[in-house]
């Protein structure tokens, strides 16, 4: 049976037979059956059978994008559920976008961020002061509010600013570690929060608790973004662009200065990295994703207010990293869409199914106890399990491994050739002279 399995591992066209099938199966599936939770649940999870396999990474991008663009939203605009699945969907890949900013500032740098849910706020109140009549109160000049092709520019100008705020942010806590930062950064989380609570008076910014109401939904060639079917779209955008950034970031110069920093900040300032610049630049990035989704959020919800933007969002964003695996791009793609899925839609089902058994009096529970009551609990003990059976993550973080004797007989052959040239040099003096 091992050897099978063995045999089953290496084989390219078994995997791509398997995963034809389970995608086929599962679309299918979705298709005929529109209020199954199981089946969306089941043909998004081709994606985590793909990252499985050994195909290359171009094919494996190629088959993502093929289930994300057209298979998951033709299987789906089959029946009344259709925009509460591309809504799960959309939340979906705003939650992987933030997460993989945090994962920058936690899972690389080795920065504790307790606050990072306040550039998610400015994102969105970047966005929804100007895309409202809001921005009359203070701007003596302009017309708003703005009209929805400015969306898009607002993207850029959300990330902007949030990368500003990240920068603000990093500049007192360079001195600052461990327990120490957290505070700093949660009270950061805070302040900015209860700033928007309070920017009403004297001239109303932000309208207070009251919140930021009709948002101007994004306009792309004379057609408006209302519902989710068409935000998911605009968040699949973001998202592959967010993804490929991380992972250049990653292999790069400035990423394996951030994972020196993470072990080692003396060792890495010995080495000669400069330590205000590499953690300034974890806290810009990481602070700009989660500035776009914060304009994306704005413009779906139609509706921007403190609320939205409290500590115990930023601990579920970063309870996200830390199950996904610190550092794994792919783990931290994992822990959100595990804990957003199984908060929007796994324990709410759960939680409808036994209402259904408490009315027709098979069961009685009470309500006190419902599932989606009680999500912080069970998102504890899936903590605690992690941290006692899997302290790692889902999916850990991987180190390229190098083999040590071609890298001597690399620098070997480097030195043989600075020396060939050293000594084709003298000749030519000699010849010179």
């Amino acid at each position: 049976m091992k050897t099978l399995w063995n045999k089953y591992k290496q084989n390219k066209m078994a995997h791509g037979i398997f995963l034809l099938i389970y995608i086929c199966v599962s679309s299918l599936s979705l298709f005929m059956a529109q209020r199954s939770v199981t089946a969306f649940l089941l043909l998004l999870s081709s994606l985590l059978l793909l990252y499985f396999t050994n195909f290359k990474n171009l094919t494996k991008w190629l088959i993502a994008g093929i289930v994300l663009a057209f298979l998951l939203p033709f299987t789906a605009s089959q029946g009344d559920a259709y925009q509460s699945y591309m809504e799960v969907a959309t939340l979906v890949g705003i939650y992987i976008a933030m997460a993989l900013g945090l994962n920058i500032v936690v899972g690389m740098a080795g920065l504790l961020d307790l606050g990072f849910v306040a550039f998610f706020a400015v994102g969105a109140y970047t966005y929804g002061i100007f895309a409202t009549a809001q921005a009359s109160n203070f701007m003596p000049f302009g017309t708003f509010p703005l009209s929805g092709e400015s969306f898009w520019i607002f993207i850029i100008f959300g990330c902007l600013v949030a990368a500003l705020f990240g920068i603000l942010l990093g500049i007192p806590v360079l001195r600052v570690k461990g327990d120490y930062l957290a505070i700093v950064t949660l009270g950061f989380g805070e302040i900015i929060r209860i700033i928007f609570n309070n920017l009403d008076r004297p001239i109303n910014i932000t309208n207070g608790a009251m919140g930021i109401p009709s948002v101007t939904p994004p306009r792309l060639f004379g057609i408006d973004f209302l519902f989710p079917s068409q935000f998911y779209y605009i968040v699949l955008v973001i998202l592959l662009f967010t993804i490929f950034t991380v992972r250049r970031f990653e292999h790069s110069k400035i990423g394996r200065s951030w994972k020196a920093v993470r072990e080692n900040e003396i060792a890495a300032q010995a080495m000669g990295v400069p330590l205000v610049r590499t953690k300034l630049m974890a806290f810009a990035i990481g602070a700009s994703f989660s500035g776009m989704m914060g304009v994306v959020f704005a413009a779906k919800q139609a509706f921007v207010d403190p609320t939205s933007f409290t500590l115990l969002e930023s601990i579920t964003i970063l309870v996200m990293v830390l199950l996904g695996g610190m550092g794994s791009v792919p783990g931290v793609i994992l822990g959100a869409a595990v804990m957003t899925i199984l908060n929007l839609q796994v324990l709410t089902e759960i939680t409808n199914w036994l209402n259904q058994l408490s009315m027709s009096g098979a069961i009685s529970i009470p309500d006190a106890l419902s599932p989606a009551k009680m999500q912080r609990l069970i998102f504890g003990l899936l903590l605690i399990l992690f941290a006692l059976y899997r302290p790692q993550g889902l999916l850990p973080a991987k180190n390229r491994i190098y083999d040590e004797k071609v890298l001597q007989e690399g620098s070997g052959q480097t030195v043989l050739g600075i020396a060939t040239e050293q000594s084709q040099n003298e000749k030519l003096n000699v010849k010179e002279v």
